[in-house]
């Protein structure tokens, strides 16, 4: 194989394996967006879980992930559970008290749960999260 050849095959499998990632992230039913008000920057680092509410009251993990640099996580449910994605309630948690412990800042929410209703299961929910030491405003974002 030449090494032009061998650049070509590194390319498109490069490209492969974006598109696929893209693709899930376009199919994936919710993401959420951390900013931070008091410094006006992304979040980055935050953990955050996402949970159904089964028909037995339970919570039940559905996804996990760690906001990226510009504080997002555009795939939040797990490969695994889209399959079971369906109308209902769901909880997403974000663990705000490590993101604070980690700038040595005291917090008053080291846990922000925001519960919230699916219709459409076919719909994309976009859950952003304004974020400060002692509030939170969060709404549903597109």
């Amino acid at each position: 194989m030449k090494i032009t050849d061998l650049k070509l095959w590194l390319i498109s499998a490069v490209l492969s394996c974006t598109a696929v990632s893209a693709m899930a992230a376009d199919t994936n039913p919710v993401s959420v967006h951390v900013l931070d008000l008091q410094t006006g920057q992304p979040t980055p680092g935050v953990q955050v879980e996402i949970e159904m509410h089964t028909k037995n009251g339970a919570w039940q993990p559905v996804g996990k992930g760690q906001t990226d640099e510009n504080g997002r996580i555009r795939s939040l449910i797990a490969q695994d559970a889209i399959a079971n994605w369906a109308a209902g309630e769901y909880r997403v948690v974000f663990k705000t008290g490590d993101y604070y412990r980690t700038k040595k800042q005291a917090t008053f929410f080291p846990e922000i749960p925001v519960v919230f209703q699916v219709e459409d299961q076919k719909a994309h929910y976009h859950i952003p999260l304004l974020l400060s030491p002692f509030g939170f405003s969060t709404y549903r974002g597109n």
